[in-house]
């Protein structure tokens, strides 16, 4: 078994409401030196079978067409593994 793991952000010219409202938060308790914060979301999909090139290009088409909105939001396959 492995595990692929996909972050999803929004592009950075797209308004953040979540974000703006953490920061504030954050700079209200005293974190005055916290300049920006953005959110995001992360999936974690585990595989049966090894992780291969043909697993990570079927990731990468998931991430692109159904994990993500392509118009205001990137992401990165931040790693993969394998499980014992």
């Amino acid at each position: 078994m492995g595990r692929v793991i996909v972050d999803v952000t929004l592009k950075s010219e797209i308004l953040d409401p979540q974000g703006q409202a953490v920061l504030r938060a954050l700079q209200s308790q005293g974190l005055k030196q916290v300049a920006d914060v953005r959110q995001g979301k992360t999936f974690e999909i585990t595989f049966e079978g090894a992780i291969n090139k043909e697993v990570l290009d079927q990731v990468e088409a998931l991430a692109s067409e159904v994990l993500s909105n392509p118009v205001i939001e990137n992401f990165v396959i931040r790693s993969y593994e394998k499980e014992s």
